[in-house]
């Protein structure tokens, strides 16, 4: 099958995180079987899900590992103009469907490389690495890099194939989601002096937490590699209260803290938790019983730092040409390859700015760009160039 073909198969698939991806697993099983591939599922807790580690030639060191994430945002609530998960060719040089460039465009160029690899006589192994639940907290991989790390001679290379153009990444920011939960003491809203009331006491740490980024600035904690320069700070739900009339005694916010790779979430973590101590006593002084809690909502996404990947570069521009690297603001996987030691970029098919848009779409010529690069990693690791 050509990768547009199965790119078509995999989109069928409606990988959305709240469901399980099982079918879509299943039928890459099948494929790899007809062409004799090795490949392992590693599930979650309750089976309902899983990743697939593939491995096309010798079971050595040495190898090049590609991940990919099975996982794709909702489409609920979103304004398309045809079935997201029916791949459709409009003939304007794109196709549409949801995960088409993030990140379904990048594993069907794979697969539909894999025929031409077992026929290649390889010296190094090409991995496939495929995960789920990535776009809910990147919670997946984990375990497949652990089984790829026991199991397996050791890789020398991780391309994470998101979006990017076919231009290589060699950093990106950490991530961390939290939730902020502040417990006031309600009262008639006409006696605000017998009362705290958790919505202003929040609003206060929500400002508090934009002035956090002000301060990175006026500190130089900056790298201008990123279009975003400095570790950002964000609250992206707020919700609290019962009536106008009544001090709300609950206030409830969701935020998240992007961090870059020279900073340390638990610092810039650390900051917040310090205005928020000093509100919680200013409140606990009017009613012992109120708090300020926040709780991490996912384990912290590592960054991606520029470091260490000079090899995986080379072979990437060996295979591209000669083309610039960057960073990018978004978290992947890619940081959780190289936290266990392994030289790691990023680089796939497609462009981010359609990731998770409605009618999202890639490019016919990105698909083949990626097609392209499948290939040529293959001639390269073929014995005669050896």
């Amino acid at each position: 099958m050509t990768a547009a073909e199965l790119l078509e198969r995999l989109v069928g698939f409606a990988t959305v995180s709240r469901e399980s991806n099982l079918d879509l697993i299943r039928f890459v099983e099948a494929y790899l079987d007809e062409h004799d591939v090795e490949h392992w599922r590693i599930v979650n807790d309750d089976g309902s899900k899983a990743n697939l580690l593939a491995r096309v030639g010798p079971a050595v060191e040495g190898g090049v590992v590609l991940s990919g994430h099975t996982d794709v945002v909702p489409v609920v609530g979103q304004p398309w103009s045809t079935d997201p998960f029916t791949l459709v060719d409009k003939e304007d040089g794109r196709l549409y469907g949801r995960g088409t460039c993030d990140m379904k465009g990048f594993i069907a160029c794979a697969l539909a490389e894999v025929p031409s690899w077992v026929q290649q006589e390889l010296t190094k192994p090409i991995y496939l690495a495929f995960s789920y639940d990535e776009e809910v907290g990147c919670l997946g991989a984990p375990r497949m890099i652990d089984q790829l790390m026991a199991n397996h001679p050791r890789p020398i290379a991780v391309i994470v194939g998101e979006p990017t153009l076919m231009q290589p990444v060699v950093a990106h920011k950490g991530a961390t989601n939290l939730r902020t939960t502040v417990t006031g003491l309600a009262s008639h809203s006409s006696q605000v002096n017998q009362g705290v009331s958790a919505i202003h006491v929040a609003a206060r740490l929500v400002t508090k937490i934009e002035d956090v980024m002000a301060e990175l600035r006026a500190e130089g904690r900056v790298d201008e590699a990123f279009n975003v320069v400095h570790s950002s700070l964000h609250v992206g739900k707020i919700a609290g209260g019962t009536a106008i009339n009544i001090m709300a005694r609950e206030c409830t916010f969701d935020w998240e803290i992007r961090h870059l790779p020279q900073d340390r979430f638990e610092d810039l973590l650390s900051r917040v938790n310090a205005s928020a101590a000093k509100l919680e006593a200013e409140m606990q002084r009017i009613a012992p019983e109120t708090s300020i809690v926040t709780e991490a909502l996912n384990v912290t996404v590592p960054a991606l730092a520029d470091d260490n990947n000079a090899e995986v570069l080379g072979l990437c521009r060996e295979l591209l040409g000669e083309r610039p690297s960057g960073a990018v603001a978004y978290a992947t996987e890619a940081g959780q390859f190289q936290r266990v030691g392994l030289p790691t970029l990023i680089c796939g098919p497609g462009s981010i700015a359609q990731a998770h848009q409605p009618d999202e779409y890639i490019e016919s010529e990105q698909l083949v760009a990626g097609s392209e690069f499948m290939r040529a990693l293959g001639t390269r690791l073929e014995s005669r160039r050896a």
